[in-house]
């Protein structure tokens, strides 16, 4: 039998839900592939259209649109338990009309620790929790085993691509600035919140030693590559997986290694 508890989200709202919830609706990629991996697979019933893992969702569960754009009615007539969103990904005003019709458990993730909070968030509301643990201790493992190996080598002065036309990067306050010292790299736009728009000629000023090019939301390619060494010649431009980057859910267990690679390929390392 079912009882009601509260739970508090990342924005010190207090979120009333049936324990445990059997109709819940993610409206975060990275934090459906989470449920995946909490073993939910029964109780999650829809999903929007970039959640891509794991890939059998996509025809298993209702699609409720995209991240920027919900489907509102469609989410309320699906009755659901809990929506579990981000304050970044989605928009406030589709979470707000959410909020009035149906239990809403909004994540705000700017660092590895607040990625690990909501992982153990989520594993409590849904009778998850050893599980999410054994998530979050097998990430902070890898994540200092990464720190202790990236330390070796100084930190290359690093602008991370995430669109084109215009030009956009990560700045401060972001997931992205919080994850790259970990494998050696010092964001050159730190200093500047969120994505801001730059111009070749502060990445010049800024004395930018390596550009980052994104697969996410841009999905920047080889050919993208020429048109930017012409804005910064000299620099290193290499294509990166936005996941291993910008996903803060159970794809943290797997970014370590890859960040560990992408030092070692940066450093030429064995």
């Amino acid at each position: 039998m079912k009882t009601e508890r509260i739970y508090k989200d990342q924005l010190g709202r207090e979120v009333v839900i049936p324990f445990p919830p059997r109709r819940i609706i993610s409206v975060v990629p990275s934090q459906t592939e989470l449920l995946f991996d909490l073993g939910l697979a029964d109780s999650v019933i829809g999903i929007t259209k970039f959640c891509v893992h794991p890939a059998e969702w996509s025809t298993e569960k209702q699609q409720v649109g995209g991240t920027k754009k919900l489907h509102l009615d469609k989410i309320i007539q699906l009755q659901p338990d809990l929506v579990i969103a981000n304050k970044e990904e989605n928009t406030e005003e589709d979470i707000r009309y959410l909020m009035e019709h149906v239990p809403v458990w909004v994540s705000d993730i700017h660092s590895l620790a607040a990625a690990q909070e909501m992982i153990e968030s989520i594993g409590l509301m849904t009778d998850r929790l050893e599980q999410a643990k054994q998530i979050t201790s097998s990430i902070s493992i890898k994540f200092s085993r990464l720190r202790n190996i990236t330390q070796k080598g100084r930190q290359l002065r690093t602008a991370y691509f995430i669109w084109r036309q215009p030009w956009m990067v990560a700045g401060g306050e972001t997931f992205i600035n919080n994850l790259m010292p970990y494998c050696g790299l010092q964001n050159v736009y730190a200093g500047l919140t969120r994505y801001p728009v730059v111009e070749k000629v502060s990445l010049r000023l800024l004395e930018c030693e390596l550009l980052l090019l994104s697969s996410e939301p841009y999905p920047f390619k080889e050919k993208h590559i020429a048109e930017l060494a012409e804005m910064v010649p000299g620099a290193r431009i290499e294509l990166v997986d936005g996941e291993m980057f910008s996903w803060y859910g159970s794809r943290l267990e797997k970014a370590a290694g890859y960040l560990e690679d992408l030092w070692k390929t940066l450093h030429n390392c064995e």
